[in-house]
């Protein structure tokens, strides 16, 4: 059972991202539902202890298989920094400067 470093497996789901944070996979999360990706995050963090580092304080990211790829090519572009604010976002940006 604690041996155990990789994410379950789950019919129809990926697992993308892994973290010891969930306020990285919540960032993450919102970032791909932002682009219209399905997710769903699984924790297997232990509430009796407040840890966020190691294999009890693990959170997975899962999407769809169907947009495996397209989840992918997000996280890397959110990752590098690369990711582009849509046009309506980029003008309520600019509006609130």
């Amino acid at each position: 059972m604690f041996n155990e470093k990789k994410p379950d497996d789950v019919e129809n789901w990926v697992c993308i991202y892994e973290t010891g944070t969930e306020y990285d996979a919540n960032l993450a999360k919102n970032y791909l539902e932002s682009r219209e990706i399905d997710t769903r995050i699984i924790s297997k963090r232990d509430s009796a202890f407040d840890l966020n580092i190691g294999d009890m304080a693990l959170i997975y990211l899962y999407v769809t298989r169907e947009q495996e790829e397209e989840a992918l090519e997000a996280m890397r572009e959110w990752q590098s920094g690369e990711s582009e604010l849509g046009d309506d976002e980029e003008e309520n940006e600019s509006e609130n400067s």
